[in-house]
């Protein structure tokens, strides 16, 4: 898990769970975009109302929410040393606009 980074979260893990359970697009139904701020940072747009190829690099046009946060936290909140919970109250996990609902559905993707 060394060389886990952004880049790899969004291209390859995320596709992997979405592919062995697409339920999880069915139930988010949104277009989520996420900026990673930090060295290994960009943006990647996640398409969840699509039944297949829902990870891309870069931004979207009218995503219905935002996240932001960098690419250390976002790392530690996958290798679950970082509470995704915590990690929002103390302003590293930002998502805009906020969607209590939107952004706990998006916990099934991590």
């Amino acid at each position: 898990m060394a060389d886990l980074t952004p880049k790899s979260i969004f291209e390859e893990q995320f596709v992997t769970k979405l592919q062995k359970d697409p339920q999880i697009a069915k139930d988010i139904n949104a277009v989520i975009q996420f900026d990673i701020s930090g060295s290994q940072g960009g943006s990647w747009t996640a398409d969840l109302t699509k039944t297949e190829g829902w990870v891309s690099a870069g931004t979207h046009a009218s995503p219905k929410m935002v996240v932001s946060v960098s690419d250390e936290d976002l790392i530690k909140i996958v290798n679950k040393q970082l509470n995704p919970n915590m990690a929002a109250m103390s302003g590293k996990l930002r998502f805009k606009p906020m969607d209590m609902g939107l952004a706990l559905k998006l916990g099934k993707l991590f």
